[in-house]
């Protein structure tokens, strides 16, 4: 394995789900902001306490800057309202499909850019979508016995959830034919040659993009931009080379280069 690339941008937070049901939630302050979090903090099913309560280790302080300090100087994970530099987590928009959640942030630069960004995904994101899902986790016991290699199963999966695939999620998803349309969706293996016009992971093409996600190895160039990369998925092992592999190893590999290279 390669050394990491310290080439791309840092994520300047790790976005995580957190499970709060029956947790205790220190909620200090009033008016309306901290009546948002309130109702917020209820909807995941978290036991709001004051300041005093010293079982607790997340707190969502609203306007109260001495607070803050004192509950961080015990170890508390705090959320202050509209002041991100005092935050150890912020609370990201969510578009609610459940069981999927989509959670926008912005590092708590522009909460006003991240409200957008939800409404936008309200109405692009169809109310199929937590039913796709739970009729796939329903699935699982099929599709292991089928496709008992796990990354031909990943492949496959991911084939039928593509563009115009049979499970297309923003399309019309075949919800009870789900073990049928994954098995009918496997996709090839071997090794797929890529070469990139722009160091712009902006400009990757739509079939560039779709081979990145699917790829179980990533082997590149020296000079392919860490940013391209970070299009593959997080799993899927990156190898450094000088030349293309001779033979592709079991599952799929993308061998990205810039088109300069001859």
């Amino acid at each position: 394995m390669t050394a990491p690339r310290d080439d791309g941008p840092a994520l300047p937070s790790l976005p995580v789900f957190l499970r709060l049901a029956g947790r205790r939630v220190i909620l200090v302050g009033d008016g309306e902001p901290a009546a948002a979090k309130r109702r917020l903090l209820e909807r995941a099913g978290a036991v709001i306490v004051d300041e005093a309560d010293i079982e607790a280790r997340l707190a969502v302080v609203a306007d109260d800057e001495a607070a803050v300090a004192r509950l961080r100087a015990r170890g508390v994970l705090v959320n202050a309202v509209d002041r991100p530099e005092l935050c150890d987590f912020t609370l990201p928009a969510i578009v609610d499909r459940a069981p999927v959640l989509v959670a926008i942030g912005s590092a708590g630069v522009s909460a006003g850019l991240a409200a957008a960004l939800r409404q936008r995904l309200e109405a692009l994101l169809p109310a199929t979508l937590g039913r796709l899902a739970e009729a796939l986790h329903a699935a699982r016991p099929e599709l292991r016995a089928a496709l008992p290699d796990g990354g031909e199963r990943r492949r496959a999966i991911g084939a039928a959830l593509a563009p115009g695939g049979a499970l297309d999620p923003l399309g019309a998803p075949a919800l009870d034919e789900v073990t049928a349309a994954v098995i009918a969706a496997r996709p090839a293996t071997g090794l797929a040659r890529v070469r990139l016009r722009s160091h712009d992971p902006d400009e990757l093409t739509l079939r560039q993009a779709r081979l990145l996600a699917a790829a179980d190895m990533v082997t590149h160039r020296p000079d392919v931009p860490a940013a391209i990369l970070d299009r593959a998925r997080a799993d899927a092992e990156r190898v450094e080379c000088g030349a293309p592999p001779l033979a592709p190893a079991t599952g799929l590999v993308v061998d990205l280069a810039m088109e300069e290279e001859r």
